[in-house]
């Protein structure tokens, strides 16, 4: 046993986060914290790790054990070199035993400046000199608060091979559903101020809290079935005389004084989306540098309404640039970004809102939209807060008392609550919870226009993307059609036939002669005209909807008249972009 904390009880202000409570750690065992937003995770941590201490209960240590702690939000000395922040409270011995294995550490994370002041650096990298820092320690306990926010896919996968093969106890929050899934062998689980402890990964988790709630609602229609019965037999007049009627009374008051058993609140989304036209965005020829450093070079992407594109690459290489280039809020150094004038575009860019602190949650939300139409109806502004879990208590407070996963959500709801046709989300599942994740990626999936999404969440990107664009870092860009493993597994096929390229070109082998079929050339000739009589007939059946009014059977024949011009369009367009490529090769051939 390296750790026990028992009948522990915390308090925040009006708010029980632990309600005597007990957890235990041993040696091997990779604990998992999970839970909604606001309910207490890293306040847990920082109890576990000694930084605060509890209301009630006590915490047990060995007295030769060692902990290192990752704090969500480290506080750093900005005057200090890279370097020296990661043996900050370290003995000058240790240092010279340990600073090779932190170098190297460093540069797997991405940092190779040794001597840069840490008041320099961006917050993702400061998170990643603080990972070090307790990394490099020789502990026998990790407290970890979301050690793979800021990683790219690369630096995950290094940093679940080390925690793998860690030997000593690990107690961790994390939203990565795919680390928790490869490293955890315990689910912890803090609902209500309770804690709910599962020995499983992530997918046995799922299945085993399944499992607890249908034997809890279970219990529960027993009780209601035995109470009903009960009061039936008192309603009848029983006699009291009696010790068995006495007994049976005092039974039917014990299950009546019964809690029900309790239920997280669950976030509830629904798309709120404005009228998007057929131009949507479109990129010809971008390009952006940085003090003579190319990040994106001669980039065309013409963005279509069922796009769901995902956006990686090492950090650095250029994603949120790109980003921000197709967002409008940076504007690229060459080449132009079009918008159609329906675009309406919500940003959730990683550095988020500049947040007043001091403002009031609720007057956040109503300066931004009183009320905004959903496919479930029309909500105020405080219908929309309690669907985000942010019930009256909490609406009156100022944002400054909000959790970071909280304020991330608030920050959520905001960009929402202005009805965008069209998603760009950078790191949207940072400090966001797996329970709020899940219901994301559900309303994502029914969200009607693009999405673009910079993320290294794997399970985001492999439930949502149909495309990956690969930021490479020097210009390039590459696409990729499937999701984030598609890619994975696609990467190392391409490269071995990047590599074999050369000795195919000295073989020369003879070439197919490219040429269109006569049903073909036909269709190239026409599809054009094709693609416009589609367009016409789309725009005017919108305004047929708009001039129908409340005749609802000729709006429902519009709008299936519609759903088959817009698959039309979709099949012409796909053909027009197969028979254009077809041409320009003939012609290159041809020359």
């Amino acid at each position: 046993m390296l750790l026990s904390a028992e009948h522990l009880s915390i308090n925040f202000g009006t708010r029980q986060l632990l309600s005597d409570v007990n957890f235990y750690l041993e040696e091997g065992r990779k604990a998992g914290v999970i839970g909604i937003n606001g309910t207490g995770k890293s306040t847990f941590l920082k109890v576990l790790a000694g930084v605060l201490e509890p209301d009630a209960g006590r915490i047990t240590r060995n007295p030769n054990t060692q902990i290192s702690y990752l704090p969500q939000n480290p506080v750093m000395d900005d005057s200090a070199t890279v370097l020296e922040q990661v043996f900050l409270h370290f003995p000058r011995e240790f240092r010279e035993l340990s600073e090779y294995e932190a170098k190297s550490m460093l540069t797997k994370l991405g940092l190779t400046d040794f001597d840069q002041k840490v008041g320099t650096l961006s917050g993702g990298q400061r998170k990643r000199v603080a990972l070090v820092s307790a990394l490099v320690h020789p502990a026998d306990i990790l407290i970890l608060d979301e050690p793979t926010n800021h990683l790219d896919s690369e630096m995950v996968a290094w940093l679940e091979d080390r925690l793998r093969a860690f030997r000593g106890g690990i107690v961790m929050v994390t939203h990565d559903r795919y680390f928790l899934e490869r490293v955890v062998n315990q689910i912890t689980e803090l609902s209500r101020g309770k804690l709910y402890h599962y020995e499983a990964n992530y997918s046995k988790y799922l299945e085993l809290k399944e499992l607890r709630a249908e034997m809890a609602e279970a219990s529960e229609r027993k009780r209601q079935s035995i109470l009903r019965t009960e009061r039936e037999w008192i309603m009848r007049g029983c006699k009291a005389r009696t010790t068995k009627s006495k007994d049976r009374i005092q039974r039917y008051e014990e299950l009546l004084n019964q809690d029900a058993p309790e239920t997280d609140d669950v976030l509830q989304l629904s798309a709120a989306s404005s009228r998007l036209g057929r131009k949507i965005i479109e990129l010809h020829g971008v390009c952006k540098a940085f003090d003579g450093k190319k990040i994106i070079e001669n980039f065309s992407y013409n963005l279509l309404r069922g796009d769901r594109i995902g956006i990686v690459g090492r950090n650095g290489a250029g994603k949120s640039t790109l980003l921000h280039m197709i967002a409008g809020t940076l504007q690229p150094d060459s080449g132009t970004v079009e918008f159609g004038t329906t675009v309406k575009i919500g940003h959730f860019s990683q550095e988020g809102r500049e947040l007043d602190l001091s403002q009031r949650v609720y007057d956040f939300i109503h300066e931004i939209g009183a009320t905004v139409k959903t496919a479930e109806g029309t909500f105020t502004a405080k219908q929309m807060m309690e669907r985000f879990l942010f019930p009256s208590d909490l609406q009156s407070v100022p944002i400054g008392r909000l959790s970071g996963g909280e304020r991330r959500r608030l920050y959520l709801l905001s960009v929402l609550m202005e009805a965008p046709n069209v998603l760009l989300l950078d790191e949207p599942t940072n400090d966001l919870d797996v329970m709020t994740l899940s219901i994301l990626e559900d309303y994502l999936q029914s969200f009607p226009g693009p999405i673009l999404t910079v993320s290294h969440d794997r399970f985001l990107l492999d439930k949502l993307a149909d495309t990956v664009f690969e930021v490479k870092g020097g210009g390039a860009v590459e696409q990729f059609t499937g999701n984030w493993s598609d890619w994975m597994q696609k990467r190392p096929a391409e490269q071995a036939v990047k590599a074999e390229k050369p000795k195919a070109v000295q073989e020369r082998p003879r070439e197919k002669k490219l040429k269109f079929s006569f049903k073909e050339e036909r269709e190239f000739a026409t599809i054009d005209g094709d693609i416009a009589d589609l367009e016409a007939a789309i725009e005017e059946n919108q305004k047929n909807q708009e001039a129908c009014g409340a005749d609802f059977v000729k709006l429902q024949q519009l709008q299936e008249e519609l759903t088959e011009l817009e698959a039309q369009l979709e099949y012409k367009t796909e053909r027009w972009m197969y028979l254009t490529e077809l041409a320009e090769k003939i012609e290159a051939q041809r020359k």
